[in-house]
């Protein structure tokens, strides 16, 4: 539903009796600016979508007034800005990246695009040729899945294109490493050493040697060995990260898994004015959390672009790498019920001590057995914390029909990715059997429970497109519009919900409704320009949309035609 907006009298008066004030004040006029001409769209606190056609904001970056249709364009401003037609939408929130990955996913090895075995290996000897310096190879995005591999790569394929250094790669969900020979005997690791609790070494068939893929808590044998960044380098990830994200029309996002060292970065930049994306934090510890915040969340920094949340918690892996915990044993791998990361009981005490001191808690829960046990937590906590906690589940991805219904409960918010339905439909397939895919990915059953949906991309295991995952989630089909009619096409949302959940619905996920996510009075002037209307555009077509302009608090910080 659309909705055209009109101004109450009482409104009206309230902003005229303000003006009158301001004259009287001895504080220096602000200096507005009139974005004029557009085909403006926002959520309305009902969620439904309602259209204006020019927006106010002051020197602050801040909305002070909305130009609907069939009124006057305001002429005591400073600045105008001709939208020249354009359709206006809010800036997108991601509620699920990794900030400093994807800097350095830009700095570093991206296998995201490679579509076999044979064009990873070369795309990895050319990087090496092209990078004589670096004394590690490091990168990400290999999917052996997508590759259609049927099993996990090894140390000795990666041998034969470098073998005079060590080699570290991530597999795209970031749950799985692949190594080659020289990075593990740098790292000690042999045929004694044991899987790690959480964590599995893959073995050579019939033998106990590793094969080159660490998977999980598995990972640390190898990745603490591996030369850490300077400060030179994070900040130049952070640099990229915003330059992709304000590119694919990203004004904020929640970074899943800060360290102190991103917390530092984040401020660096903050402190030099150089942070213009917004970044609702979760350390990655509770050590992390509160070396950053001390006793509380942190207050809103530098015009409510960071704030240090919460937490987020791993209760299990991921599908892909046959990490996540099920209630039943995979069906392509008889006996294998997934990795847990920690005991139900160590969950409890992690989500109790963060709580205690009012911290927001996310945990990260894939399988449905995770699922379950998150929502068993909740149950069991929230009769000790009470209030607005927000509890958030990040991905939910296949959850007991039987569970769904407990969504509902203690103001949980969904916090999914629409982009992974589409990369894992024939992987949970195959994780899964036909059988028990009542409950994946489903984000209608889920909100229709009871919960508040929050979108994101999970970036860089997936483009941080939100328009891409607009149009996943409407339809349940890929880029290439598969499957005909979509993958139990009954979980599809509507668009008015899918843009609430990567807008408002994201906003309200990380505790800033008020601050960002609608373009509505008092509300920071984040705003993208794009080339169509997303309630009129076909699937295909929104996953072409193209991002003309993206502001942040009033200011321009991309723009198509480079200016």
């Amino acid at each position: 539903m659309i909705r055209i907006t009109s101004k109450s009298p009482a409104l009206r008066l309230a902003s005229a009796a303000s003006i009158a004030l301001a004259g009287l004040s001895a504080s220096p006029a602000v200096a507005d600016t009139l974005v004029y001409n557009v085909e403006g769209l926002t959520v309305g606190e009902d969620g439904a979508l309602e259209r204006f056609t020019g927006l106010v904001f002051d020197d602050e970056g801040r909305i002070t007034d909305i130009v609907e249709s069939g009124e006057d364009r305001p002429r005591d401003v400073e600045f105008s800005v001709d939208g020249k037609g354009r359709v206006m939408l809010p800036g997108m929130i991601d509620a699920h990246v990794h900030v400093m990955d994807i800097g350095f996913g830009q700095l570093t090895l991206d296998l995201s695009d490679t579509n076999s075995l044979d064009e990873a290996l070369a795309k990895i000897a050319r990087f090496a040729a092209d990078n004589p310096g670096r004394p590690w190879i490091l990168g990400r995005g290999w999917n052996q899945e997508k590759w259609g591999l049927g099993r996990f790569p090894t140390a000795e394929e990666l041998d034969s294109v470098v073998s005079d250094r060590p080699v570290w790669l991530e597999r795209v969900d970031g749950h799985a490493n692949w190594a080659n020979s020289l990075a593990m005997q740098a790292a000690g690791v042999t045929a004694a050493s044991k899987d790690p609790s959480g964590g599995r070494i893959i073995r050579k068939a019939g033998s106990r040697e590793p094969a080159g893929v660490f998977v999980d808590a598995a990972t640390s044998l190898v990745s603490a060995v591996v030369p850490a960044p300077r400060p030179a380098d994070r900040d130049s990830a952070l640099r990229e990260a915003q330059k992709l994200l304000f590119a694919n029309g990203i004004t904020a996002v929640a970074d899943m898994g800060t360290s102190v060292e991103d917390w530092q970065t984040f401020r660096r930049a903050g402190d030099l004015g150089a942070l213009k994306l917004r970044i609702m934090s979760y350390a990655d510890s509770l050590d992390s959390m509160f070396l950053i915040a001390g006793p509380r969340p942190t207050p809103w920094l530098y015009k409510d672009r960071l704030r240090l949340n919460g937490v987020k918690l791993y209760l299990d892996g991921a599908l892909g790498s046959r990490g996540a915990i099920l209630k039943q044993p995979y069906h392509d791998e008889a006996g294998h019920f997934g990795l847990p990361l920690l005991s139900p009981a160590q969950l409890r005490n992690l989500m109790s001590r963060a709580s205690m001191e009012g911290f927001q808690v996310a945990v990260h829960a894939i399988g449905d057995a995770a699922n379950a046990e998150v929502l068993s937590a909740i149950d069991d906590l929230s009769e000790s914390y009470k209030g607005d906690r927000r509890w958030r589940i990040e991905h939910a991805q296949i959850v007991d029909p039987s569970d769904i219904a407990r969504f509902g409960e203690h103001g949980i918010i969904a916090s999914m990715q629409p982009l992974h339905q589409t990369s894992d439909r024939l992987m949970a397939e195959a994780r899964l059997g036909p059988d028990r895919l009542g409950g994946a990915y489903a984000w209608r059953s889920i909100a229709a429970a009871g919960a508040r949906l929050a979108f994101g991309s999970d970036a860089p295991v997936e483009p941080p497109d939100a328009f891409a995952g607009l149009a996943a989630a409407i339809s349940r089909t890929d880029a290439n519009g598969e499957p005909f009619g979509g993958w139990l096409p009954q979980e599809s949302v509507s668009r008015e919900a899918a843009i609430a959940a990567y807008t408002s619905g994201a906003a309200y996920a990380g505790f800033a409704e008020g601050r960002f996510g609608r373009l509505v009075e008092g509300e920071r002037a984040d705003f993208i320009l794009v080339d169509r209307d997303p309630m009129l555009a076909s699937p295909q077509e929104l996953r072409m949309t193209k991002i003309l302009e993206t502001w942040a608090g009033g200011e321009k910080v991309f723009s198509a035609a480079g200016n």
